[in-house]
């Protein structure tokens, strides 16, 4: 079968490929799902799960990408809760390759059902940014009624989920971006916008700020912060405490149960993923150059129709 395959860490973006690998083995409790639209981010290569299992063996070359929307084809021993023919979405495991293939295994405790009508390309920008948005302002932020919130990266896959959930939950939401995702943001629903090129930004204190960008952005943007207030990065361990609240990293985590949460708002359209450009699988090594800022989330087309 066809797949994306990043040779090692050391070449980076130039060691990946579309490459002939061999068909994917169901374990135990596994799916194997046929991709029909994966995401992935562009750092990932980055990452340590991406080269060794979890056992810490190297696994080079490996398959980058952890979103998919696809059709279970095979059930692994003891699978129970998915069957054969039915429409999925969700998160590939970190440490094992991943979805820029035409067959992925994936755990299926990281699947959820996807309705009829919610197309694939929709569905694959979902896992991370949906479940990332909703872990960020609500499980580690822990926003409510009545807050305000300073999102990062408003117009991108993490972002503007973001702005849409908290919207709905009752809160005041500041979306941050280039001057040119403006009207994007205003858009999706946020009461004001932040241009993250101004020297200061003036926007009135925020209850929280949850940070898709890091480095001297966050660092401008703290000074926001109300007394008590939280930050919820996912950039990178914050690197000291504000003196009067706090500050915190994340990684995202499966939840099924959210999954089918957020493609039931999708169906109500009560929530709108932000899908930036779509690719051909033959497309996707280049997808991972730098410098290719897009609004939205990249997402890789692998197989047409159901």
């Amino acid at each position: 079968m066809q797949a994306v395959t990043a040779k090692d860490q050391a070449s980076g973006v130039d060691g990946i490929a579309l490459s002939e690998i061999p068909y994917p083995n169901a374990a135990e409790n596994d799916v194997v799902v046929r991709v029909h639209a994966a995401g992935f981010t562009p750092g990932e290569l980055e990452w340590p799960a991406s080269w060794a299992d979890r056992a810490g063996r190297d696994r080079a070359p490996s398959v980058p990408g952890h979103e998919l929307s696809g059709v279970v084809v095979e059930l692994g021993y003891g699978t129970t809760g998915l069957t054969v023919g039915q429409r999925v979405f969700g998160l590939a495991d970190w440490t094992r390759n991943g979805t820029l293939a035409e067959y992925v295994a994936v755990e299926a405790r990281n699947l959820a059902p996807l309705p009829a009508d919610v197309d694939h390309v929709v569905a694959a920008a979902l896992p991370i940014s949906g479940l990332t948005a909703w872990q960020g302002l609500f499980d580690h932020g822990r926003l409510t009624v009545g807050q305000t919130v300073l999102v990062h990266g408003a117009a991108g896959g993490v972002g503007s989920i973001a702005v849409q959930l908290a919207r709905e939950a009752g809160a005041r939401v500041i979306g941050a971006g280039r001057a040119a995702d403006r009207d994007v943001v205003l858009d999706l629903g946020a009461h004001a916008f932040l241009d993250l090129e101004s020297v200061e930004p003036d926007v009135g204190e925020v209850d929280l700020l949850f940070d898709v960008i890091g480095g001297e952005v966050l660092e401008r943007s703290s000074k926001l912060l109300r007394a008590g207030g939280t930050i919820v990065t996912i950039t990178a361990p914050p690197p000291r405490q504000p003196a009067d609240g706090r500050a915190l990293f994340f990684v995202v985590e499966p939840d099924r149960a959210r999954l089918a949460d957020l493609a039931a708002r999708v169906r109500a359209g009560r929530l709108r993923p932000v899908v930036g450009p779509v690719l051909p699988l033959s497309e996707a090594p280049g997808a991972f150059r730098p410098g290719k800022r897009t609004r939205g989330k990249t997402i890789i087309r692998v197989t047409d129709g159901d």
